[in-house]
């Protein structure tokens, strides 16, 4: 049985996969974030909901991609943990 990693490995190799893929990078960094961050204060989603006093419904549709934050939303999830929000512009790896 494949990997999911070995998969993703040879679909790399389509351009157009690749070019999608990393035009969805940094939604997929968002999230990842919010659960990280989530579960590194050992926090369900309703107790998140609870201390945010956003509905916990909301904090599900972000943690799966169906809703993009707002700055301020991620501002008071960060805020709820205790935690500073960062954001950060990279320069694009060069590919030759």
């Amino acid at each position: 049985m494949r990997k999911f990693n070995d998969y993703l490995k040879e679909q790399m190799q389509n351009p157009e996969f690749k070019k999608e893929y990393d035009n969805l990078q940094p939604e997929f960094d968002i999230i990842r974030a919010i659960v990280d961050a989530r579960t590194s204060q050992n926090l369900t989603q309703k107790q998140l909901a609870e201390k945010t006093g956003i509905h916990q419904a909301d904090i599900s549709k972000l943690e799966n991609g169906t809703r993009n934050p707002s700055i301020n939303l991620l501002k008071r999830l960060a805020e709820s943990m205790d935690m500073m929000l960062k954001i950060e512009f990279e320069p694009k790896q060069k590919t030759h």
